[in-house]
């Protein structure tokens, strides 16, 4: 019964929401007039203007911009950025890169929407902290009761999608992840090890608030993100040769799927454009709601501003680490014919190109990138809470049981927890 109703679920909801996220992309992006093309160097110019490490001009319980997007790319950026385009092409071949390429374009179009509307409707706690994202603007639209029950409902489900859920997923990956590599060379390991240590640091971070937050993610996303990107450029180098045919066959599977052979038996161009859109929604968020959150709390001159820094947020989490994962895996022979996806077929395509250690690089970058989701995810839920009730002790009670989660992630079995 389980399966048939997610069976149900995936075949009704799936294309509704694809479309919706999609759709709003694309009218965002005409009515805007390709904002995301125009603003470009615009935004680039904000967002570096902006980067320091001792946090920037920024005012009494607000983030710098560039501590904003961090703490934003901290969430987008987790383990799905590593597995996730590995999945994506062996479900719906190579050309579903492409598709996943137009979903972040149009994405960048709504998350700038989304965070210039959570600047333009934030506002102050009692306790000086700046605050706002969607519960805000929704109130904002939809007046009286509908508004507030539908503000109400986003605010628990984020709480549950992200603060808890989303976490136990972030941490399973790290237990995972170091029971790999300490097996593989014949040890025993206890991932509640794992647990007990992710669940030290993170309560570590959530109880200094949202100053000790922003100074870490503003450290570890820049340094994570970049060594990702550096290790995929030196295997691309290494094969250099090959890019253009990896191009080629992106676009020509996009609208071909067979153009592939073997590597894409039996997938159809509908294949092709859901698992590469669903996996580009997924990676940067966009429509989601949780982007905005984060964006609510930068100090910034114009809510414009912050539309536009948020938007090359979508261009970092997609169109360069999810596609450096995806060259990855399509510039290693006989990817197809591993029977793996997901994280391990990444690690069998890294292993291929950089030797047995790419087992243990691999977890490194899952230890930096599910880190930081936790911590981003956690800091969504954190701005919803007030919202549901105002008690200091019921956000001490969300911050134990987001530690809980994630310490009980850690020890799960990865197909409870996905």
């Amino acid at each position: 019964m389980l399966d048939l109703v997610a069976s149900i679920n995936g075949v009704l909801w799936g294309p509704v929401l694809l479309i919706l996220l999609c759709g709003t992309g694309i009218y965002y992006t005409f009515r805007l007039k390709f904002i995301q093309v125009r603003k470009f160097g615009e935004a680039c110019k904000l967002l570096f203007g902006h980067i320091t490490f001792k946090g920037g001009e920024r005012k009494e319980g607000e983030m710098t911009p560039f501590q904003a997007l961090s703490t934003a790319i901290a969430a987008q950026v987790g383990t799905g950025n590593l597995a996730g385009a590995a999945t994506a092409l062996v479900m719906g071949g190579p050309g579903a890169i492409f598709w996943m390429w137009i979903s972040a374009f149009f994405g960048m179009a709504t998350i700038y929407g989304e965070a210039t509307l959570a600047q333009t409707y934030k506002t102050t706690t009692d306790d000086g902290e700046v605050t706002g994202g969607p519960v805000y603007y929704i109130q904002a639209a939809f007046k009286g009761t509908l508004g507030k029950v539908l503000a109400t409902l986003f605010a628990i489900f984020i709480i549950l999608a992200l603060g808890f859920m989303g976490n136990m997923v972030q941490s399973n990956s790290i237990g995972v992840a170091f029971e790999s590599v300490f097996t593989a060379r014949g040890i025993a390991f206890n991932p509640i090890i794992v647990g007990v240590i992710l669940a030290v640091f993170a309560a570590f971070i959530f109880i200094g608030g949202t100053k000790r937050l922003a100074a870490v993610v503003e450290k570890v996303v820049p340094f994570m993100a970049m060594f990702y990107i550096l290790g995929s450029l030196f295997v691309i180098f290494m094969n250099i040769t090959e890019v253009p045919n990896v191009l080629r066959l992106i676009v020509e599977c996009a609208f071909n799927p067979a153009a592939a052979g073997g590597a894409a038996v039996g997938i159809t161009i509908q294949q092709a454009v859901r698992y590469g859109v669903a996996r580009g929604l997924f990676s940067n968020e966009a429509g989601m709601g949780a982007v905005p959150n984060a964006a609510a709390t930068a100090t910034t001159s114009h809510p414009v501003k912050q539309g536009l820094i948020q938007a090359f947020g979508v261009f970092v989490d997609t169109l360069l680490v999810c596609t450096a994962s995806a060259f990855i895996v399509l510039l290693t022979k006989d990817y197809a014919a591993s029977g793996k996806t997901g994280i391990e077929l990444a690690q069998f395509a890294l292993t291929q190109h950089i030797g047995s250690w790419a087992g243990t690089f691999l977890a490194v970058m899952i230890i930096l990138f599910a880190f930081s989701s936790i911590v981003g995810n956690y800091y969504y839920g954190d701005i919803n809470m007030p919202f549901i009730c105002e008690s200091k002790t019921a956000l001490n009670v969300y911050r134990a049981m987001v530690v809980g989660m994630v310490m009980f992630g850690s020890v799960a079995e990865v197909p409870f927890v996905w």
